[in-house]
């Protein structure tokens, strides 16, 4: 299973969050049929592989790319962009903490397939939080 082995390789995380991965990914019915392949080329990702690969960012980097934190917002990002920073990540010329791993795991095509993903969605701004009044000193 290409996904499984994907999150094997670069998730560096507890082995409970490994198995319960796994086991997300079992029950949604991931397979090697998410992916077609191709001429010796390489793969085509359908949709549905994409979208799988694009779920681990939103760990980080929240749903269809929109980060409600300090994490980089990837919606809407010029998909160039998010394949130069990506190929850094994985080549070691971008600092990072943990990009690094989460790049050199993914293949070139997958990185491709993921900047048009993530070029496509739209980026949406999280509302500002509503001010609550200080009670200090209870």
């Amino acid at each position: 299973m290409h996904v499984l082995s994907f999150f094997l390789r670069t998730c560096a995380v507890g082995q409970r969050t490994r198995l319960g991965l796994i086991l997300l990914m079992v029950s949604i019915g991931i397979s090697q049929s998410s992916l077609a392949l191709s001429e010796p080329a390489g793969l085509v990702l359908e949709d549905s592989a994409i979208k799988t690969l694009a779920a681990s960012c939103a760990a980080c980097h929240g749903p269809h790319g929109n980060s409600v934190g300090s994490t980089p917002t990837l919606a809407g990002l010029n998909s160039s962009l998010f394949i130069q920073r990506m190929q850094g990540f994985k080549d070691g010329s971008v600092p990072a903490t943990v990009m690094h791993r989460h790049a050199k795991g993914l293949r070139e095509d997958e990185i491709a397939a993921l900047a048009q993903y993530f070029a496509q969605q739209p980026r949406i701004t999280p509302p500002a939080l509503p001010k609550q009044p200080f009670k200090g000193g209870q």
